[in-house]
């Protein structure tokens, strides 16, 4: 009988040899260590970012495309880039941040590594244009796998760097699928600028999408923290903030610095926003933040969250920058004593702040709609301070918004602070007062125009104009009607409509008086009016008829120019060239797709030999052309994106076309669509509705024809379920 080898193989006793060992090739090295550095594109807006505040810029410019997908450019003004270093810059730990291992003791700045640029070439294509003071060109360099594509060829530049990244993740496929929604990044990315923009005051701030004629994050220098905070985050934010500040100078190897803005009680958001920066980094701090919102949940409402801003200094030894791969955490000396003292002074400060609570309560009348057009509601203020029972209120009268909330949120109940209205009317008439004095023309206006804003007076609506001095914005019902709340009733608003007669009562409002938006090259108006009569169906293919009612109009315009000029500053050059436009409406400017049909109505509509006609149809045509009216291209939310795929054949016959196929989709047109129809709805809300609280005068004829609609009553909806 044979005996068993007692000895146990290696492998389970299945006799295979282990696997090799093999060092990695270094291009796969690279790209696994890129993968890591360069999580998702704002991974990559965050490293470009940070090299520009290190290079000592004063402006740092973001253009997205596709989410950074297909394009990211970050342009900055800094010191720019050698010549001879450009052969290496892309190579991977080549910095100009340190030297030795101990300068990590010590160092200041926010890249040290030199991983970021080259981690970019091996996932992207990038294209580096620089120059530095004193030459008299820059150059520009393609980068690939962390080596130049070819030799820096000179060129034009302005003085700093301009870093673009095209096509990230092109060579990474998993990682590109999971990231195919180009609408998941920017967010992040402007939520990056805006914190980058609240700490760093002295620099200049823009991000945008690619094509985009406004910036969703623009910035500008200030010596003040709360200026900042401002500009990028709204007045309602500033408002509720709170200044902290903390020392612990003598606490030993706890040494450290606090300062920044905490929102009290009444401030009301449904997420955490919480900026920290150590040292000027930009980090997150997972344990500081739980500090902070187990203090505050003692304080706001459940559902409620804070505002956090904070800036902590401390000796650079004490602080570990080398613990993540891209930056974002930090390690601390002593980590729970600060935490411990910094949540201390957050509670005593919230503890000092919340003796007494402002609310805003509304007497309500359940009369009916004409009624409510021309009774006024009196506004109470209530101060509850700790410890008072407040006077209660039945539950079918409550008024669940604030009219001088800018935000246009419902809330659960009223929350922010109350302001006495007749001083906010007095403040409006001083400032006219004050812009008549440093405008000398509106003490000598017209006769013909003076009557015509005696007109508007004389038919302005009493019940309208307390509807939308004291509405809320609520939001879009459609492309023409938002919704408004005003006390305890829901109206629908014809935003074309009510945008016209606002931009018609501002053009006689600003006669004599406008700024002017400069057309970026002179536009011929006999090409807009050839454009403009393009489409007539009642000339239809008549050339010949075309050309001389183009003609007649533009001799018209060219006639009065000097009057339109004046009056309206439309601005008519002696070659028949338009190159000036008013300004309205601050920070508005009209969809220039409808600038021939303006230039056909100023010259075919309105009546030139009668003064005060005159006046009239040119401000009707200006309210016209400025009115917020949807944009040409169809709407592309729902299956409006339908209309915007290539294959039309496929949908003109009624074949199937898969929804899901992006490639049949015209992108371009698209995100265009997409940029005019979100830009109006912004301007809508933060623009339209805040212009219409402070300057329109409804008028009578706005409560008959559709402009306003009562749709529903919280007394009666109360009564209803009450039912039920």
């Amino acid at each position: 009988m044979d005996v068993d080898d007692p000895s146990p193989r290696v492998g389970g006793g299945s006799g295979a040899d282990p696997p090799r060992i093999r060092r990695l090739e270094e291009s796969v090295v690279n790209r696994i260590a890129a993968g890591e550095v360069i999580q998702r594109p704002s991974s990559a807006v965050k490293e470009l970012v940070e090299n520009s505040l290190d290079a000592g810029a004063s402006t740092v410019s973001v253009t997205v495309k596709d989410g950074g997908l297909k394009l990211i450019q970050v342009s900055d003004d800094g010191h720019g880039i050698r010549f001879e270093d450009l052969p290496i810059l892309c190579e991977r730990h080549t910095t100009s941040k340190l030297s030795a291992y101990e300068d990590l003791q010590t160092i200041k700045s926010m890249g040290f590594r030199g991983e970021a640029l080259a981690s970019m070439t091996y996932v992207g294509h990038v294209t580096v244009t620089t120059i530095t003071e004193g030459q008299l060109h820059g150059y520009r360099v393609c980068y690939k796998d962390g080596v130049m594509e070819n030799e820096p060829k000179p060129c034009a530049a302005v003085k700093g760097t301009q870093v673009m990244v095209e096509n990230l993740f092109y060579n990474m496929v998993a990682r590109r699928k999971t990231l195919q929604n180009s609408n998941d990044d920017y967010p992040k990315i402007v939520d990056f600028i805006s914190r980058f923009a609240v700490h760093h005051i002295n620099v200049n701030f823009s991000c945008r999408k690619h094509g985009a004629n406004r910036a969703d994050v623009h910035s500008s220098s200030t010596s003040s923290r709360l200026d900042a905070i401002r500009i990028v985050y709204g007045a309602s934010v500033v408002r509720d903030l709170i200044e902290i500040e903390v020392s612990d100078e003598d606490a030993g190897d706890a040494v450290f610095k606090m300062d920044g803005y905490i929102s009290n009680a009444n401030y009301v958001a449904k997420k955490i926003m919480m900026i920290l920066f150590i040292n000027d980094r930009l980090v997150d701090c997972t344990a500081l933040k739980r500090a902070i919102e187990f203090v505050y949940s003692a304080t706001l409402p459940q559902a409620s969250k804070p505002f956090i801003y904070m800036s902590i200094n401390l000796p650079s030894e004490h602080v570990d920058v080398n613990i993540h791969p891209t930056k974002k955490e930090v390690s601390l000396l002593n980590q729970e004593r600060i935490i411990e003292t910094i949540k201390n002074t957050i509670e005593e400060k919230l503890r000092n702040s919340n003796t007494t609570r402002i609310f805003q309560t509304q007497a309500v009348n359940s009369s009916a709609l004409t009624q409510v057009y021309t009774q006024k509601d009196k506004g109470t203020e209530v101060k509850m301070a700790s410890g008072m029972k407040s006077q209660k209120t039945p539950v079918s009268q409550m008024v669940r918004t604030d009219p001088r909330n800018p935000s246009g949120r419902l809330h659960t109940y009223w929350h922010g602070q109350s302001s006495n209205l007749e001083k906010k009317s007095d403040l409006v008439s001083v400032r006219n007062v004050v812009r008549s004095r440093r405008n000398p023309k509106d003490a000598c206006d017209l006769s013909s125009r003076h009557e015509l804003l005696m007109e508007i007076d004389s038919h302005c609506h009493p019940g309208l104009l307390e509807v939308i001095k004291n509405c809320t914005y609520v939001g879009l019902a459609d492309e023409v009607f938002a919704l408004i709340q005003h006390n305890t009733h829901l109206y629908l608003v014809n935003v074309v409509n009510v945008s016209k007669e606002l931009m018609y009562q501002q053009a006689l409002c600003r006669f004599g008086n406008f700024n002017a938006i400069q057309l970026s090259e002179p536009a011929p108006l006999q090409e807009l009016l050839l454009i403009a009569l393009k489409d007539d169906e009642l000339i239809g293919d008549k050339n010949d008829e075309k050309l001389e009612i183009a003609e007649v109009n533009s001799t018209i315009l060219k006639e009065n120019a000097e009057m339109i000029n004046e009056y309206f500053s439309i601005h008519v050059d002696q070659d028949g060239n338009l190159t000036r436009l008013p300004v309205v409406l601050d920070q508005y400017t009209p969809d220039m797709d409808r600038l021939p049909e303006f230039v056909l109505t100023m010259g075919n509509d309105v009546t030139w030999d009668d003064e005060k006609e005159c006046f009239r149809t040119a401000a009707a045509a200006i309210g016209n052309f400025y009115a917020l009216h949807p944009p040409i291209l169809p709407n592309p939310s729902g299956s409006g994106v339908q209309l915007y795929k290539k294959n039309k054949d496929c949908m003109a016959s009624g074949e199937h076309v898969d929804s899901t196929d992006e490639d049949d989709i015209d992108h371009e047109l698209l995100a265009e669509a997409e940029t005019a129809w979100s830009q109006r709805e912004w301007t809508i809300q933060h623009v339209l509705f805040p212009s219409i609280r402070l300057f329109l005068k409804p008028p009578k004829s706005m409560a008959t024809d559709g402009t306003f609609v009562q749709i529903a009553s919280l007394e009666k909806l109360y009564k209803i379920f009450e039912r039920c």
